[in-house]
């Protein structure tokens, strides 16, 4: 028995070598194919071995060289950086979606969706464009040939390429662009200027008194009609011999169903109360950052580090009331992209943004703070590397993530 045993485990073996010789994950590759003793241990029994090895074929086959189906990467992006941290005005997620099923074996990342970077997508033949920007952001009622964008819409459609925009859920979350970009200066301790909020299932709380247990369990009986119920959660507690004070919290949807059951009685009528709850914040999330620096620099260090950083030659300066060149800057404040309404009230040596208006820089100038600008996508394109690798790893080695070449700021220093 031991001996065919064995037979089997060698055959199980060599199944999933050639299993993983398609693949690229040279990882497994090396952990299974080295000398027969460090892949084939004596098992202690036959059901032991054979789990090992169906686990291992599994789990090779998740990194297998294959294409993706355009939900699975969705999946992936959602678990990089759920849509939800994104800005209420924004338009984010799947903006133009293929009416013929389509795998995904080149996506190509950008900072905007412009005419260069769409016929590079072309030549490319890119199953699936990620522009930071989202080239469909204002309602449209009709796709014609007069706009630039609903050109390049109608051109996706065309060659089957699917449009996916992140936008401000990548500023939002945490190690994204903002942490990025306040990076640039070195380390410090980060926090974030505007706090990105939960989701809560349960908007408001009502609180009431009722005389007895049976009335009780008739205004909850009632309650759970409201919403289907599924919205409602209670508590009670007894005050005294003569009442129950009672708190329920339930939806938006389940708000005012569940206050007009309450005033049809006499008791919970007089006493009601509702309260507003508040959303939860999510520590390390949201719009903005500012850094109180480990190792102050001065304002021409910060410049230098920021050119090299973002990658220019240029960087527009103003200085801050009273400062010079050689003053020293402990805390800095970021935005990318065009950060004046996330700054606005900030206390800081050293504000970095991409743009900001010309009143807007005076404000902040009168206050003593220093002003770096890059313009608008210069300070969020660089991030666009750094997600590149956090992608790359999560799909399979047939699906390539490129970088746009053509995709530049339209503002050059000339």
């Amino acid at each position: 028995m031991l001996t065919g045993w064995r037979n089997i485990s060698w055959t199980l073996s060599l199944l999933a070598s050639r299993r993983l010789s398609i693949c690229k994950s040279s990882t497994f590759s090396k952990a299974l194919i080295s000398s027969p003793s460090s892949i084939v241990p004596l098992p202690p029994s036959p059901t032991q071995t054979f789990s090992f090895f169906t686990s291992r074929l599994a789990s090779s086959s998740t990194h297998c060289s294959a294409p993706m189906e355009l939900q699975e990467v969705l999946h992936v992006l959602e678990q990089l950086a759920p849509l939800s941290l994104a800005e209420s005005w924004d338009n984010v997620g799947l903006l133009v979606e293929p009416s013929k099923s389509r795998q995904i074996k080149t996506i190509m990342l950008t900072n905007d969706l412009t005419n260069g970077v769409m016929e590079e997508a072309e030549t490319l033949s890119c199953d699936l464009i990620i522009s930071y920007h989202p080239p469909l952001f204002r309602p449209i009622k009709r796709l014609v040939q007069k706009d630039w964008k609903q050109r390049l819409t109608i051109r996706a459609v065309e060659a089957g390429i699917a449009v996916f925009s992140p936008h401000t859920s990548w500023d939002s979350m945490k190690g994204g662009v903002n942490d990025w970009l306040v990076g640039g200066l070195g380390s410090g301790q980060v926090s974030v200027l505007s706090q990105a909020l939960g989701s809560a299932s349960h908007s408001h709380k009502l609180e009431f008194m009722v005389r007895s247990s049976e009335e009780l369990d008739a205004v909850l009986e009632e309650l759970k009609t409201c919403d289907g119920g599924a919205g409602l959660q209670s508590s009670s507690s007894r005050q005294d011999s003569s009442s129950i004070h009672v708190s329920i919290t339930c939806s938006d949807s389940a708000l005012t169903p569940s206050v007009q059951t309450l005033l049809r009685h006499n008791t919970p009528s007089q006493s009601l109360s509702i309260l507003k709850l508040e959303k939860p914040p999510l520590p390390g999330y949201g719009q903005g950052r500012l850094s109180v620096l480990d190792h102050p620099v001065t304002v021409s260090t910060a410049v230098q580090k920021m050119k090299s950083h973002l990658g220019l030659v240029n960087l527009r300066l103003a200085l801050g009331a009273g400062r010079t060149l050689e003053s020293s800057v402990c805390t800095a404040a970021v935005c990318a992209g065009s950060g004046a309404s996330v700054l606005s009230g900030v206390k800081a040596d050293l504000f970095i943004t991409g743009e900001m208006s010309h009143h807007e820089v005076l404000d902040a100038v009168a206050k003593g703070t220093s002003v770096i600008l890059s313009d608008h996508s210069n300070s969020e394109r660089g991030f666009l590397a750094v997600f590149k690798e956090r992608l790359a790893v999560r799909l399979p080695d047939a699906v390539k993530v490129v970088l746009s070449k053509a995709d530049r700021d339209p503002l050059e220093v000339v």
